[in-house]
């Protein structure tokens, strides 16, 4: 059956989840086609492993299972190490490390092959790549606050703060310009080269623990920990400059503005808003909140991050999961789709590559 050929009729408990599309919003996701632009430096080798691994998975596995298994495994060895360092000073045991550092690797190449195993079984479609990025928003909060962890950042709130936001802001930020320009554009140190440096970052804690990290250089004085964090902060601020000037300048639609129509600027009241109020809580608790509870805190704003950033890839203005779960399961039944199985029936073309271009995350 041909996608958008005609909703189904939703079921009572879907009825009860709500459906967060308009009809017009669905007619518009039966017309999206996905868009990527620019090669990573660590792309081209990696893609021929992961085209070797690709060789491995059986046809009738879902990509949006691999996605999601992907994305349990990332937050399952993240919560070990969390269960450990609950206020981001502790030293965990070293395995907890290592187990951090394999959990990533495998995220990455689960991530990273789950568009592939969708154009092998012809599974390709919007709610893959909406799926795709929804677990990325979710693992780029415990990332952020996996490697807190690992260099032992609780003993400079200030930093610890900084580190956990930044990369959720930079997540928004690559999907705003997206959102402006209708391609989502990865630049030569992206995605990819984080998580390779993550991955650095917790084997050296496997081997050295967390406190080599307060390791005090000498003559320059300055502790090891440092130099992750001023890596953080140049990455940020040279994509930071790539993004805005694709937001102030790259529109594509009636007179500069988004593809649909709206302000350039109009996204950035949704991310603005949560960082506003992280921070006033975070300088204004009299409870020392985020000093106290920074693993729950992050989490706590990561999730409300998740949900923004899915409405931002939907191209809109309860409850994360039950928002999240309506969503699949409205834009499945309308274009007549499984989530977690593959079906013979050939599903449109909903990939464009851009000539000569194209990344690691290519969605389902």
């Amino acid at each position: 059956m041909a996608a958008g050929a005609g909703a189904r009729p939703a079921p009572r408990w879907l009825k009860a989840l709500g459906e967060p599309l308009s009809a017009a919003q669905l007619r518009r996701l039966e017309e999206h086609r996905y868009s990527a632009a620019g090669v990573s430096l660590f792309e081209p080798p990696l893609q021929l492993y992961w085209t070797w691994l690709l060789q491995w998975v059986p046809l009738w596995l879902a990509p949006n299972s691999i996605t999601l298994l992907g994305l349990a495994v990332n937050l399952l060895t993240t919560l070990v190490l969390i269960s450990y360092c609950p206020t981001v000073t502790e030293e965990a045991p070293y395995w907890t490390y290592f187990l951090c550092a394999l959990g990533l690797f495998i995220y990455q190449s689960l991530d990273a092959i789950d568009g592939k195993q969708a154009r092998r079984t012809n599974s390709c479609s919007p709610l893959g790549e909406l799926f795709d990025h929804g677990c990325d928003s979710l693992s780029t909060v415990f990332m952020a606050v996996g490697a807190s962890i690992a260099v032992r950042l609780g003993t400079h709130p200030d930093w610890l703060f900084f580190c956990s936001f930044i990369g959720m802001f930079m997540f928004y930020c690559a999907h705003w310009q997206t959102y402006v320009s209708g391609v989502l554009r990865f630049g030569k140190v992206d995605v990819t080269e984080i998580q390779v440096a993550l991955m650095i970052v917790f084997v050296l804690s496997t081997f050295g623990g967390a406190t080599m990290w307060d390791y005090t250089i000498p003559i320059l004085e300055i502790k090891l920990k440092i130099f992750p964090v001023l890596g953080v902060v140049g990455g940020a601020i040279f994509s930071c400059s790539n993004y805005f000037h694709v937001i102030l300048h790259g529109g594509v639609g009636k007179n500069g503005s988004t593809i649909a129509g709206t302000s350039v600027l109009s996204p950035g009241l949704h991310i603005g808003i949560i960082i506003i109020l992280a921070i006033m809580i975070y300088k204004k608790s009299a409870t020392n909140v985020f000093e106290k509870h920074p693993c729950l805190y992050t989490l706590m704003f990561g999730c409300v991050f998740a949900k923004v950033a899915q409405k931002l890839v939907v191209i809109s203005s309860f409850d994360m999961m039950m928002y999240f779960s309506a969503l699949c399961l409205q834009i499945s039944r309308h274009l007549h789709l499984n989530i977690f199985k593959t079906s013979c029936h050939q599903a449109p073309e909903q990939v464009r590559v851009l000539p000569s271009k194209n990344h690691q995350n290519n969605m389902d």
